[in-house]
This record gives C-alpha cells, structure tokens and sequence, in this order.
C-alpha cells in the first residue's frame, strides 16, 4: 500500500510541475539551470505523468482485454522524456588544453 501511495504522489508531483511550467513558466531550482524553454519542459512533465499513470495503474488491466494500455503509457513516458530533453539547453564542448 505505501508503495501506491508513493507511484500516486510521484505522478500528481510530476503533474503539478507540469501545470506550473506550463502555465506559469516556473521550473523546479534543479532542472531551473539547464531548462532553456520551459513551457516545453512542463509539457514533457505532462506527458510523462500521464504516460506514467497509465503505465503503472491501468497496466495492470492487460489481462481484461487491455493489452494496449502498458505499450501506449509507456510511449507516452518515454515521449514525454524526450520532449522534456528537448526543452533543455544543447551541451556544450569539453574545454580543451590549449600548447603553451
């Protein structure tokens, strides 16, 4: 049971974060650094949320004829990861030793 509870917080706390990047273009001090578009960030944070939702509670209706429902939260989870990638800065080069 407190497992469930922890999944449950974790994917409403990655909703909320959502919402917040997205509506009020506000990111979380630890990805605050990296994120360059964070409307981009918070629907990726959407996405996951959602994905991961479906992945972890409904998954386990596969056997009622649901088969779909692991494969399509996990696209989504893993979309949504991607999107949030994308809304982070480029890296950049290591420095290099210059001859001297």
């Amino acid at each position: 049971m407190f497992l469930v509870m922890a999944a449950v917080l974790a994917v409403t706390l990655m909703g909320v974060l959502g919402v917040l990047a997205v509506g009020g273009v506000w990111v979380p001090p630890v990805a605050r650094r990296r994120v360059l578009r964070p409307r981009l960030w918070g629907y990726g944070a959407l996405v996951n949320a959602v994905g991961l939702g479906l992945f972890m509670f409904l998954g386990p209706l596969a056997d009622a004829g649901l088969e779909f429902l692991p494969a399509l939260g996990w696209c989504l989870w893993m979309g949504g990861t991607v999107v949030q990638l994308l809304a982070q800065r480029p890296g950049r080069p290591a420095p290099t030793k210059t001859a001297s």
